[in-house]
């Protein structure tokens, strides 16, 4: 099974010249993987699509319903937790408009 994951990442952290070359073999995958998405968007853009949006073809537009679950009409709400992070609870929200602008953080619901 190998080294458990904290085994390898104490062996990286206290190796200077490996902790280095960790991190820009992973910029250069990272950088690499986004590049070739790029050309491949490139590569599919058709501009008599109805929908140009390339995101909306992707999937990524249905991001627009997790506006129903922040705004509390369909769902419980948000998670809101302690500023550390150790506690949290879900907490009911819900969208207000008033006159100094819009609100989506209405604790309570």
């Amino acid at each position: 099974m190998g080294l458990p994951w904290y085994r390898v990442h104490t062996v990286v952290l206290n190796d200077p010249s490996r902790l280095l070359a960790v991190h820009i073999m992973h910029t250069t995958l990272v950088s690499g993987w986004a590049g070739s998405m790029a050309l491949y968007e490139l590569a599919v853009f058709d501009p008599s699509d109805p929908v140009l949006d390339p995101v909306w073809r992707q999937g990524v537009a249905c991001f627009g319903f997790e506006a129903f679950h922040v705004m509390g009409l369909y769902g419980p709400g948000i998670w809101v937790s302690d500023p550390y992070g150790l506690t949290g609870k879900v907490q009911a929200v819900n969208l207000a408009w008033g006159a100094e602008g819009f609100d989506p953080f209405v604790p309570g619901g």
